[in-house]
């Protein structure tokens, strides 16, 4: 039998950045280079944790994290959701942002129907998603057959850039 340990985010929320930070910072470089931000475009950063790569891009930026600690310790426009019920209104989103935070959803799937909802038809998407995590076939073919995307890989994580 195995068993598989969720991370209680509440708990780690302090140290996050600490643990994180600059593991984060490496892929919002390399998803940089391949996605393009204007100052007025709308930003949804879902999975935010404590608003690393929301405050990462110079634009109009808001981050959802099912987590109260996460968003406690947080900056930046961050607000109390679930992915799978995002708090907003269909086709508003220039840019959606998953940063090694699909795996961790319970319904993923619901999910990236929220995405598609939430997003404008000319959106840009980006998911990545951790090579380790138990599911990462299943979640792979899922954000497959959500968007046409292309696939980069970086050390920890494969990202995802949809080219609509």
């Amino acid at each position: 039998t195995k068993f598989y340990i969720l991370m209680d985010y509440n708990i780690i929320a302090k140290s996050y950045n600490e643990l994180y930070e600059e593991e984060q910072i490496k892929k919002l470089k390399i998803i940089e280079q391949h996605i393009k931000v204007k100052k007025n475009d709308k930003l949804l950063d879902i999975g935010c944790g404590t608003g690393i790569s929301t405050n990462y891009f110079k634009c109009k930026s808001i981050g959802i994290d099912n987590s109260k600690e996460m968003i406690k310790n947080g900056k930046g426009n961050l607000i109390l959701a679930k992915a799978e019920y995002l708090p907003f209104k269909d086709k508003i989103f220039d840019i959606i942002l998953c940063i090694t935070s699909i795996h961790n959803f319970k319904n993923p799937k619901k999910a990236l129907k929220e995405i598609l909802r939430v997003k404008k038809s000319k959106a840009q998407v980006v998911i990545t998603l951790l090579k380790k995590s138990k599911n990462y076939k299943v979640l792979k073919k899922m954000i497959k057959s959500s968007f046409k995307v292309k696939e980069l890989d970086e050390d920890k994580d494969t990202i995802f850039i949809s080219s609509n």
